[in-house]
């Protein structure tokens, strides 16, 4: 998937010529109250995704689809057959004040979008058809009554969850694992019976098969057009939501970094003449941090705090870089990479949820 462009960036927003704010610097936009956006779902990026989504349903034979509104973030509520979409995708000045201020626009391709979609989806129609009090869904999947973590502990190499989101998503809850599994479902030439074959999650898409083709036809038990948190009713300003967003990812770490930095770098005297590690870092943070997201599947920003830790402690330390700056690029790029898997395997990530 790809996390480092954004189609949204790119899109022109029909019937939005008015706003002022479009033209904003960053700093006098921020202090913004996020109602006073004035923006909409139709005439610019959305629209498409919305609608492949709508068709991907209808092919199935579904009757159901869910309805969409604008709020802070991506979520369906618990109860409401409908998706919220984050005020950024729908105008391509917030998408890049997303961008600088994230470093990323999450959902901000077609594709990126339509898997998220697809995710939230899956909670909708159980919403819908109150599929959650199904005994087979519940031995299958577990139960909604779980309790959601602020942390999880991924396994990477598990079989018994589908990969569709990045995180391995599926593993935080039941609920998402179903939600996971049934955007694999759905998507267009997944292949799943091909890709899941002789995993234990085979049984799972098995009984989202099943399960969907009973619903083929039948009208959602649950209708409500209900919006929990739509954009005109939230009265804080860019700037307090972007403090609380980057609080959520910016998670505190207490990994110690300076044992594999002093591997890496020098802080001998014979090498005070060579180029500074936290000049060096710095001039290649974009890069790294990109290149480690595409492996990963973490959040650059919060791979930005690591690696912004990791350049104090170089400067703090005085770290020089004692070898070709190429041969430097790569180990450092492994090195934060390794730190970026062991902070997710540590039980410490902070799921989006």
């Amino acid at each position: 998937m790809d996390r480092t462009g954004s189609d949204v960036l790119k899109t022109p927003v029909i019937g939005h010529d008015h706003l002022p704010w479009a033209s904003w610097p960053d700093d006098a936009l921020l202090d913004l109250p996020m109602c006073d956006l004035h923006v909409g779902l139709k005439g610019g990026f959305l629209e498409q995704p919305i609608a492949d989504l709508t068709q991907e349903l209808e092919r199935r034979g579904l009757l159901f689809c869910p309805h969409f509104w604008l709020s802070n973030e991506w979520f369906t509520p618990d109860g409401i057959p409908g998706i919220a979409v984050p005020f950024y995708l729908a105008h391509p000045r917030l998408a890049k004040l997303e961008q600088a201020q994230m470093l990323e626009v999450e959902g901000g391709t077609t594709e990126w979008c339509l898997r998220i979609l697809r995710h939230e989806a899956g909670h909708a129609i159980e919403n819908a058809f109150k599929i959650r009090r199904r005994k087979t869904r519940q031995h299958i999947f577990g139960k909604s009554s779980q309790r959601y973590p602020m942390y999880y502990s991924p396994r990477p190499y598990s079989r018994s969850f589908v990969h569709h989101l990045d995180l391995w998503y599926a593993q935080s809850h039941p609920d998402e694992d179903f939600a996971e599994t049934f955007a694999v479902w759905l998507t267009p030439d997944s292949l799943w019976e091909e890709r899941y074959r002789g995993w234990p999650v085979l049984k799972k898409l098995k009984y989202v098969d099943g399960l969907m083709k009973e619903l083929r036809g039948a009208s959602p038990l649950l209708t409500t057009r209900e919006e929990i948190d739509p954009l005109p009713h939230l009265k804080k300003t860019l700037r307090e939501h972007y403090e609380r967003k980057r609080r959520h990812y910016g998670i505190e770490r207490q990994l110690q970094y300076d044992p594999d930095l002093k591997r890496l770098f020098s802080s001998l005297p014979s090498h005070a003449c060579k180029q500074s590690a936290a000049t060096f870092l710095n001039r290649f943070r974009r890069e790294v941090r990109r290149k480690v997201a595409g492996w990963t599947g973490e959040y650059q920003y919060t791979i930005d705090q690591v690696l912004e830790d990791m350049i104090q402690r170089c400067r703090e330390l005085d770290l020089r870089v004692p070898v070709a700056e190429e041969q430097a690029k790569l180990d450092f790029t492994i090195l934060l990479t390794v730190h970026t898997m062991n902070f997710l395997r540590s039980g410490r990530h902070r799921v989006a949820l």
